[in-house]
């Protein structure tokens, strides 16, 4: 184990490419009472490696600071570790006007080698681009030109129960595990980081993926209030998820039947007309979403008051759009649940279709289930990130760190509080939007970005379309882009460019 390292020591730390400080002695046997308590929990370990790169066509000397930091309870005393990895770049005159980038993905449980590895990173995992299984390693870890670290320094945070990050002491994992938990131990966290490297007052930016979306609208909002709070200049939206009412299939809610309606219609495309017909993706796409809006929503809404010559109509333009049977639209009430999408869509061409990316093919035991057996999509990467990730932080950044990494565990999940204030009652009431489009409103600076796949059924574009489109966030600062991919839209090559020329451009754009 190694000691923290220290403001002085990492400014010592660059004369060399790797450093790291020993740990303290361990407590002489029979040492009780507050010292052993103290022995007990180990200094923070930290690791400081020089590195070089060429992003964007720019050359950048940088510094990468893999460890942990310490979060405090209310008697100084340490609650939890969270580790990160942070890349600085070097030779910079003037760090209060270099922009800095949290970064985290989602799960809830998830660590952050996605975003990490994936796209944003200085080093990424080449895996195929074309919806193909990763098979087995090695794997290819190559430079990473597309890397943010031209533009921003790079901050990539494990919440608690994720990578290398875990309660201390007397603590355990639930206090941290809830929306507002979280949102209150990633602003801890944040305001120590800022602390410790006297970033203040640099433009400051938060990028989360999937429930990562969820944990940065709430943390905007966290972050930003009080006399001592921390404004921001951007909020990046990858994959989103704020209000979960819109992916909550349950008898009476209407609204994932409409936000996923435009997925599924990019998802026939996607296998059945493309390259087929002259109609493109974007055309296919807008028809779903004006259909959506216009006829599907009425028609749901008037349940059994539907006419039926009007059913008649929905039901044949729904079958159009989707590629599903007519007849199979009659049996579900025109309603189509995600779950049953994925195996009835390629039912009679017997093979299912990812979740978290409808480009992805699976074959099933059987093809006479309601349900798929498993995600294509969520098997075919896995092990080419996690592989990538651990021997990247072995080799590259010098981490010995002897403990599992925990790329997305099932834990935080099983315990997560979904209320978000004293009076919710769990999931449904779930919707950190609000909290979003109020920091927004208070803060004339702060921007959006929404980025979505057109093939991504676990956060479908459209939902999140509708989400920002009524909970109060302005509209002339949200940007929306868009991907031929799902919901990890950096495993498509062209996309992945995409995202992270998009994402350059945001911040670019929030320089004063």
């Amino acid at each position: 184990m190694i000691r923290p390292t220290t403001l002085l020591a990492l400014a010592l730390a660059l004369a060399s490419p790797t450093f790291t400080v020993p740990a303290a002695a361990a407590e002489a046997p029979g040492k009780t009472g507050a010292r052993a308590e103290a022995a007990a929990i180990p200094e923070p370990y930290s690791v400081v490696t020089r590195h070089g790169g060429r992003f964007n066509g720019t050359d950048v000397r940088y510094t990468a600071i893999a460890g942990e930091l310490h979060l405090k309870d209310d008697k100084d005393k340490p609650k939890a570790s969270i580790f990160t990895v942070s890349y600085l770049r070097e030779g910079v005159p003037d760090s209060s006007r270099r922009p800095v980038t949290f970064v985290f993905n989602g799960g809830p449980g998830s660590a952050s080698l996605w975003l990490h590895m994936g796209v944003f990173g200085p080093k990424r995992v080449d895996l195929p681009s074309d919806a193909r299984d990763d098979g087995a390693p090695p794997y290819r870890v190559v430079d990473n030109p597309l890397s943010l670290l031209d533009v921003s320094d790079l901050v990539f945070i494990d919440p608690v129960g994720t990578g290398y990050s875990r309660p201390l002491g007397e603590h355990e994992g639930k206090a941290f595990w809830g929306v507002k938990q979280d949102a209150d131990s990633m602003a801890e966290f944040i305001r120590l980081w800022l602390t410790t490297h006297k970033r203040w007052n640099s433009p400051k930016y938060l990028a989360g993926e999937s429930y990562g979306t969820t944990r940065a609208a709430a943390l905007a909002e966290r972050l930003q209030e009080g006399f001592n709070g921390i404004a921001l200049n951007g909020v990046m939206l990858i994959s989103t998820i704020l209000d979960f009412s819109t992916a909550r299939f349950q008898t009476g809610n209407e609204l994932p039947y409409i936000g996923f309606l435009p997925t599924y219609a990019a998802t026939h495309w996607y296998h059945n007309l493309r390259g087929r017909t002259d109609v493109t993706l974007t055309q296919h796409v807008e028809r779903a979403r004006r259909f959506a809006l216009d006829v599907y929503a009425p028609a749901l809404l008037k349940g059994d008051r539907l006419p039926a010559e009007e059913h008649a109509r929905v039901r044949k333009e729904l079958a159009e759009l989707t590629g599903l049977s007519e007849t199979y639209l009659d049996n579900t009430r025109l309603r189509i649940h995600a779950l049953r999408f994925m195996k009835e869509f390629g039912r009679a061409g017997g093979f299912t279709v990812g979740r978290f990316d409808t480009r992805y093919k699976g074959q099933d035991f059987d093809n006479a289930g309601e349900t798929f057996d498993d995600d294509p999509s969520g098997y075919a990467i896995p092990g080419g990130y996690a592989a990538a990730l651990n021997s990247y932080y072995q080799s590259d950044l010098k981490v010995t760190l002897d403990r599992e990494y925990k790329v997305l565990s099932g834990e935080p999940g099983r315990h997560w509080d979904w209320k978000t204030a004293e009076r919710s009652f769990g999931y449904a009431n779930v919707n950190v939007a609000t909290g979003l489009g109020k920091a927004m409103r208070e803060n004339a600076d702060l921007r959006v970005l929404q980025a979505s796949g057109y093939y991504d059924l676990a956060t479908p574009f459209f939902a999140a379309e509708n989400t920002l489109a009524g909970n109060g966030l302005v509209p002339d600062r949200v940007t929306y882009t868009y991907y031929e991919a799902g919901h990890m839209m950096y495993l498509h090559r062209p996309s992945l460019e995409a995202l992270a020329r998009d994402a350059r451009a945001f911040i670019l754009a929030g320089g004063k």
